[in-house]
């Protein structure tokens, strides 16, 4: 009888306070350091499909953490920034917490759930703000941080050189003003 039914061990049949707070913990610790998450629905997604979704964020700083809704009620007690993510902790929910580039973020999340069909957004809090839907969309259709990088950097540069050329003209300029002075004198 004793190899039908499995030998109760405390330590595999559960976390332990202590582990539970260090979880507790750790949900803190990346909040603190995060400026935007999300809930995402991950019912039906393989490890191997949460392993994609995680190497998908990792170029924008982004994380993708799988804890109980519990213990993430516990992390977000008492912090007026993340409290709006209370409404959302209900289901299967996998945290998607963004430190960087939220745009980069955001379109990886969406491609994802284009390809796998199997994830929604429930929601997202972004500086302590309760995002719709449609705000979701409009911060995923936004440009990537290296992109307006590139944007600033050519309007920059386009201003540099009209600079460049208009000093470039004013001693030209002159010089063209006093030949022609020059000219008109001998004649």
């Amino acid at each position: 009888m004793s190899g039908f039914f499995p030998r109760f061990d405390p330590i595999t049949m559960g976390r332990t306070l202590e582990s539970k707070k260090q979880i507790v913990e750790e949900i803190k610790g990346l909040l603190d350091k995060a400026e935007m998450a999300l809930v995402l629905d991950y019912q039906g997604l393989s490890i191997k499909e949460m392993s994609d979704l995680r190497a998908r964020l990792e170029p924008s700083s982004g994380i993708c953490k799988v804890t109980k809704n519990s213990l993430m009620r516990k992390a977000i007690n008492g912090n007026d920034t993340w409290s709006g993510l209370n409404s959302l902790l209900t289901g299967t929910n996998a945290f998607v917490l963004v430190k960087g580039d939220v745009g980069s973020a955001m379109k990886a999340v969406q491609a994802f759930q284009k390809d796998t069909k199997k994830s929604e957004t429930k929601g997202g809090l972004f500086e302590g703000k309760l995002l719709s839907q449609d705000e979701i969309k409009a911060i995923a259709a936004l440009p990537s941080k290296e992109a307006l990088m590139a944007q600033i950097a050519g309007a920059l540069n386009s201003i540099t050189t009209k600079i460049a050329v208009g000093i470039n003209e004013v001693p030209s300029g002159l010089a063209r003003s006093l030949q022609e002075h020059a000219n008109s004198s001998e004649n």
